[in-house]
């Protein structure tokens, strides 16, 4: 090639590359209206994410409770069989089939990760424990004294606290000689 027209294409380029204010502001436009549109479409697929989500944690949720639901639906077909009128004549074969129903359930239960609260005589804890009643007892204060209701966890987690009565220390001895010192 020769110098002139080398020349004049760097020219052309130079030319090409300054754009008016009006060309800049035009492939800006272009350029504002090319991301809002991606941005549109993120946010409908980040949406859709959203919902698939949702969706998939509700059907997780459902599975899980009907895997349960089906080892329970096997106790309540044993308890069903238990209450056969033939089986409560035999008084024997009934409790050792309402044990083993319970030991069923329980071992449904624990696969499940649900533990029984140890109350009795234990330490109360507000934690672990609702009191419904301060009474004397054997057991020195603020010891659980009596269980009225089977707290449980599950996963380490308190699902239902154990309801309690809890010792005020006070012996049941010694408040039936405070009486009769009183009515003396």
């Amino acid at each position: 090639m020769t110098k002139k027209k080398t020349e004049k294409k760097q020219e052309e380029k130079k030319q090409k590359k300054v754009l008016t204010l009006e060309e800049k502001y035009l492939n800006l436009l272009v350029e504002n209206a090319e991301l809002k549109d991606k941005w549109v479409r993120n946010a409908a697929e980040f949406e859709n994410f959203r919902r698939r989500t949702i969706s998939e944690k509700s059907d997780w949720i459902k599975n899980a409770t009907e895997r349960i639901v089906l080892e329970l639906c096997d106790v309540l077909d044993n308890f069903e069989r238990a209450l056969h009128p033939e089986v409560e004549k035999n008084r024997e074969v009934y409790e050792k089939g309402i044990e083993l129903i319970f030991q069923q359930l329980d071992g449904v239960l624990k696969k499940e990760g649900v533990e029984k609260i140890k109350a009795m005589g234990e330490e109360f804890d507000p934690q672990f424990h609702e009191a419904l009643a301060h009474i004397p007892s054997e057991l020195d204060d603020n010891k659980i004294a009596a269980v009225i209701q089977n707290g449980y966890t599950m996963n380490s987690k308190v699902i239902r606290p154990a309801r309690v009565a809890v010792s005020n220390g006070e012996k049941p001895e010694e408040i039936n000689n405070k009486r009769k010192k009183n009515k003396v």
